[in-house]
């Protein structure tokens, strides 16, 4: 590739450290894509004759089809996925192929080729989540009405319905969606092919074309930045690292009500595991290995910046440490994802013990509260009467549905034996209407608005 400069060859040791083949190489059909587009521009501004442009592109495809096929596979000879298509390529068709990397250079191949990938990669992750975020609609639905103790600071606070804390992470979902999207816009918004190797070139190109070609919306506009920039990278692996951050709550909960101490659930046999030791075990080790991934996300995007953060422009060799970190980012996010739809889509809801749970830890306090506000009583006194009253059940250990009336009475004339039905786990639940609230009904319009904006 630079004979000529070099009198000897490249240390073999030094070779394989150089060489980037073995993770690039998954970019092998953007790589031929964004090389069509460039030899269909070289010779409508003619620097390619007809004849070698059909030449090249019809060894490209061919190359292509090999590949998908498994009749070509990826030796060690070549330093990367451009220079193994280029040579491919040359071997095949002759000189025609060396006119092909006329007016471009690695440095604006390489940005092109990754956005290329990322950018069809983010469409299945997207869709991925579609999954995920399917079945929590789904198990939504089918527990609209199963009671459940709402927390805060992992105590027991306000009975809602058990979808509704489903919900919650569908809406994170749709939020990581519309993250990736955003990414993936801006990383659309400039091709960098053309850019050379950082000072663009004296050949008359035309840039807006190969853009077009390779449905980018427009060419970047400084052509340093087009070959240093992986902001694109480190905004999708952002995504990414929040979208796991997601993944690993979800999880968290997951193996926290799949436990005896909550049992709310149960997992499919499917997704556990068993112990090697203790018979009786269950393990939820596939939310468990989500929660433990999260980190390795985390770790690659940290990774990233701080490769990038003292490079000078414009390129460098440290950036080829861009792609194994987010090649592995997405293809831990897919695994996850791919796992967690069908867990979820299979997960056994326990209403009988949500509603036990619900029954302790005083969460209708506030409804009794409210009851005595709607009465004319200070929001302020009412919870101080009512915490006093939590306190007496508590040393007479029975609940708030259950004590006397009188006792009741003791502390307010406007506590009648309506309050029974006021404070009922049903009306706790039903009458929180408000939009978005807990209530079955705001659940049903909470699925309705997602399903819609999908």
């Amino acid at each position: 590739m630079w004979a000529g400069r070099f009198q000897k060859a490249l240390d073999k040791k030094a070779d394989d450290f150089n060489s980037s083949l073995r993770f690039d190489c998954r970019m092998y059909a953007q790589d031929i894509r964004g090389s069509i587009a460039h030899a269909t521009m070289l010779e409508s501004v003619g620097i390619l004759s007809k004849e070698d442009k059909d030449l090249i592109i019809n060894g490209l495809k061919g190359i292509l089809s090999d590949i998908e096929q498994g009749v070509l596979t990826f030796d060690n000879e070549a330093e990367d996925i451009h220079m193994f298509v280029e040579a491919e390529l040359t071997k095949r068709i002759g000189d025609a192929g060396k006119r092909l990397h006329t007016s471009r250079s690695r440095n604006d191949q390489v940005a092109v080729d990754i956005r290329l990938y990322l950018r069809d990669e983010a469409e299945n992750v997207i869709a991925l989540i579609k999954d995920v975020l399917s079945a929590l609609l789904d198990q939504a639905e089918e527990n609209a009405d199963v009671i459940a103790p709402g927390y805060t600071h992992l105590q027991r606070a306000q009975p809602i319905s058990f979808a509704h804390q489903l919900l919650a992470y569908a809406m994170m979902l749709r939020r990581d969606m519309g993250r990736i999207r955003d990414a993936v816009a801006r990383m659309n918004a400039e091709c960098p092919l053309g850019s050379c190797a950082l000072a663009g070139t004296t050949y008359p190109i035309n840039r807006d074309m190969t853009a077009e070609l390779l449905d980018f919306d427009g060419v970047s506009l400084n052509s340093i930045d087009g070959v240093s920039d992986r902001d694109f990278c480190v905004e999708l692996m952002s995504a990414f690292s929040i979208l796991m951050m997601h993944l690993s709550r979800l999880s968290e909960e997951l193996i926290l009500w799949s436990s005896w101490e909550f049992k709310f659930i149960d997992l499919d046999d499917s997704y556990t595991t068993g112990s090697s030791i203790m018979p009786q075990k269950k393990n939820p080790d596939m939310a468990e290995l989500i929660r433990g991934k999260t980190g390795r996300v985390y770790g690659n995007l940290m990774g990233l910046l701080t490769t990038l953060k003292g490079l000078p422009l414009a390129y460098n060799k440290d950036m080829q440490e861009d792609k194994e970190a987010v090649f592995d980012s997405l293809d831990t996010v897919k695994m996850c994802l791919e796992v967690l739809a069908p867990m979820l889509a299979t997960m056994k809801v326990n209403g009988k013990n949500t509603y036990r749970a619900a029954q302790k830890g005083f969460i209708n306090a506030t409804d009794l509260a409210d009851y005595l506000v709607k009465k004319g009583m200070p929001f302020r006194a009412a919870y101080k009467i009512v915490g006093t009253i939590v306190a007496e059940c508590i040393d007479k250990d029975c609940v708030l549905d259950n004590l006397p009336l009188t006792d009741y009475q003791k502390h307010s004339d406007l506590f009648t034996e309506d309050l029974y039905a006021e404070i009922s786990l049903e009306t706790c639940v039903n009458k929180r209407l408000s939009k978005g609230g807990a209530s079955p009904q705001s659940v049903r319009d909470q699925i309705q608005a997602i399903k819609e904006s999908l």
